[in-house]
């Protein structure tokens, strides 16, 4: 019942429809995202594209791996409608035909059994002053002690310097230039915005959004260490949930970190765990020399 369908094979039309009717539909499924962020991918399908599953793959000594692309948060399952007995025969596809080493499921998907889940933070779309109310007591006053700092909308070819400097999170060079060749991919779609807080006249944070239809999503909060007594994350995060909330939502695109988290908690967002399919690399090898 399940079919697997490498690149080429794929009817992009028929994936696109299904991803856009979807009730899981996300951003990272699609494949414009999924051809930058990849190595390579193919598809499982159920039905005629009834149902849909990505699988990104990437090569490892000589091996055929799955493992999710860096910046791609949650993949799975997409389809009309929730259905668990439709899950479970994608999951046990995947295992018993592929080399998985990391796979992530969205939140909307059921299948759970043996999985690990990891966090994600979410806030509707809502009046702010409603949202103000959910922040935590210190978040607000954090913020309020910060408002002698500026807001400003930037242009992203301005601050590639700030960005280089101040980028924490990825050590390895191939994964700052993914980085940077993903900003240039949405600002080619249109869908990247930049916003900083300044002190006087020295930008202190930025933070970097996705616009994607009706909602932003957090792909990066940029902090100058030198400035951290000045709260200007917090201000900054504040300010975009003031200007937008009220017609777009907002995802923090993580929360798995502790501290990260209680960070992410604080303006009022709620918790969004997604399934994912882990191994070790111990397991994996074993995976890989038994066939």
């Amino acid at each position: 019942m399940i079919k697997k369908l490498n690149y080429k094979e794929i009817d992009f039309s028929l994936y696109s429809k299904c991803l856009d009717q979807s009730l899981q539909k996300n951003r990272y499924a699609k494949k414009e995202v999924l051809d930058l962020l990849s190595e390579s991918w193919e598809l499982l399908v159920y039905g005629n594209y009834e149902f849909v599953m990505p699988i990104p793959i990437k090569k490892k000594i000589g091996f055929r791996i799955v493992i999710m692309p860096l910046f791609c948060q949650q993949l799975g399952i997409f389809g009309p409608e929730h259905n668990e007995e439709i899950e479970i025969l994608f999951l046990e596809f995947l295992q018993k035909n592929y080399r998985v080493y990391s796979y992530a499921f969205n939140f909307h998907n059921l299948v759970t059994q043996n999985l690990s889940k990891k966090k994600n933070y979410f806030i509707e779309e809502t009046e702010y002053q409603l949202l103000r109310k959910n922040y935590f007591k210190g978040r607000k006053s954090t913020v309020k002690t910060a408002q002698y700092l500026t807001f400003k909308e930037l242009k992203s070819t301005d601050f590639l310097d700030f960005i280089k400097s101040n980028f924490k999170g990825l050590d390895k060079k191939g994964d700052v230039n993914q980085f940077f060749r993903y900003m240039n991919f949405l600002e080619s779609e249109n869908k990247l915005r930049l916003f900083g807080s300044y002190k006087e006249n020295e930008l202190t944070n930025m933070a970097i959004i996705i616009d994607d239809e009706n909602r932003f999503s957090l792909l990066g909060l940029i902090n100058d260490d030198q400035y951290k007594s000045d709260n200007g994350a917090s201000f900054l995060i504040d300010r975009i949930l003031k200007e937008n909330i009220h017609e777009k939502s907002f995802d923090f695109m993580g929360g798995s970190i502790r501290g990260i988290e209680v960070f992410f908690k604080s303006f009022g967002a709620i918790l969004q765990e997604y399934p994912i399919l882990v191994n070790s690399k111990k397991d994996l090898l074993k995976k890989i020399y038994k066939k």
